[in-house]
């Protein structure tokens, strides 16, 4: 669609027309003419610059994690024999670094491919919308657009950190701990060969080592860990403290994809509940299809809740079976959510909370934005230190195993102990 861009121009050749026939001035004719050909030669310019021209981008994932590189493939190709002199290129987005537009000119038959990276430093849900090219003429006079393709929704999961020596308390269930006792059953969860002995079934002998060593090898398995973890993000509002990377949100968001992401590496069954702009639970379930489901629930979730944490683990406990263990995920000092954890135990549940202090968190929010020294600052700080002080007590009192996780630090150096 080619569209006028300059309408005062519109008003000025009118006039010049209304002046030439009526005045009959010879040089009055000659701009007339020549702003015709002018505007003829534009238009057609634009008219034909979209013309037999063929467009198309790729993304090369879209599903992503936060730390890694979008890359948008674009390819044009012109079959016209006429150049184009102008093309802008460009994919609307709404993620936190756009795309980055091109302005190109083809030759007749002429090609032209590029990539395009941007970094993925945000997690959730973004849309990228179908190419747009535009193009015009030299003077500015006209205007042409075109859309191409389809639009995509690119899902960017929050950074997942390995917590390889992270281990869930020990409960008294079977099969909730890994055990350096071989078993005689035969579980998903082969993990060494040995040597043929007498009565070892014919199911068991592990062929590639067999053919590999000359002798006959059979596999033995582990018991297959049972142990449901249930995460609870507590997501409200008036407990988040800080913003970005160094926010309570972004770091428990962390913390709960890394222990939901081991826990499914061990093979259990992981169940999650968050307190965002609404109470969301999704069931215990295990292997590839429930990471999905967790990496989608804690893509979108934001620190926007109204739920206070006693409230979800109140109507969330009843839920958990003997043998599982709870994590609670947690910057609240509000001191009413610590009792109810206390009654797991004697349920045979084991709990553990991972606690983002938020006077740490406040502290480093306040030296980053440089206000660390004005009396109003420093007020809040120790009023929040006071509470965190208590908090920890409390949870202290009840012998409820805690890690304290400070923002900037590796989740691996704090979540081991």
């Amino acid at each position: 669609m080619v569209v006028l861009r300059r309408l005062p121009l519109l008003i000025i050749a009118t006039a010049l027309v209304v002046a030439a026939f009526s005045t009959g001035a010879p040089f009055l004719f000659f701009l007339v003419y020549l702003g015709l050909a002018v505007l003829g030669g534009s238009y057609l310019v634009t008219r034909f610059g979209l013309t037999d021209l063929e467009a198309g981008y790729a993304v090369n994932q879209l599903q992503a994690h936060v730390g890694e590189v979008l890359r948008a493939t674009y390819t044009l190709r012109s079959a016209s024999r006429l150049p184009k002199l102008w093309l802008e290129v460009h994919n609307p987005s709404t993620l936190p670094v756009p795309l980055p537009g091109r302005a190109i000119s083809l030759g007749p038959h002429g090609e032209r491919s590029w990539i395009a990276k941007v970094p993925l430093g945000r997690r959730g849900h973004f849309r990228v919308d179908p190419l747009q090219i535009r193009t015009g003429d030299p003077f500015g006079f006209f205007e042409a657009s075109a859309s191409v393709g389809h639009g995509l929704t690119l899902v960017v999961y929050p950074r997942l950190e390995p917590i390889p020596r992270w281990r869930l308390q020990a409960v008294s269930f079977e099969g909730s701990r890994s055990t350096p006792v071989r078993t005689q059953q035969t579980t998903p969860l082969a993990t060494s060969v040995r040597p043929y002995a007498p009565g070892d079934g014919f199911n068991r002998i592990h062929w590639p080592s067999t053919a590999r060593t000359g002798e006959i090898r059979v596999k033995e398995f582990d018991l297959e860990q049972t142990a449901d973890v249930w995460i609870i993000l507590d997501l409200q509002r008036a407990a988040q403290v800080g913003a970005g990377d160094d926010g309570t949100v972004e770091v428990g968001v962390r913390v709960a994809a890394a222990i939901a992401e081991r826990a499914i590496d061990e093979n259990r069954a992981v169940a999650l509940t968050t307190t965002g702009s609404h109470v969301t639970v999704l069931p215990p379930d295990r292997g590839p299809r429930q990471r999905g489901k967790v990496l989608q629930l804690l893509a979108a979730v934001d620190g926007d809740g109204s739920t206070p944490l006693i409230e979800a683990l109140v109507a969330g406990l009843p839920l958990l079976r003997r043998g599982m263990s709870a994590i609670v995920v947690t910057s609240s000092t509000e001191p009413g959510w610590v009792r109810p954890l206390a009654t797991l135990r004697p349920r045979g549940i084991g709990c553990q909370v991972i606690w983002l202090d938020p006077a740490v968190f406040a502290r480093r929010a306040a030296e980053t934005n440089g206000t660390i020294g004005e009396p109003a600052v420093a007020a809040a700080l120790a009023e929040r230190e006071t509470a965190a002080r208590n908090m920890r007590h409390q949870v202290a009192e009840f012998d409820i195993r805690t890690h304290a996780v400070p923002p900037g630090v590796l989740l691996a150096e704090v979540l081991v102990g």
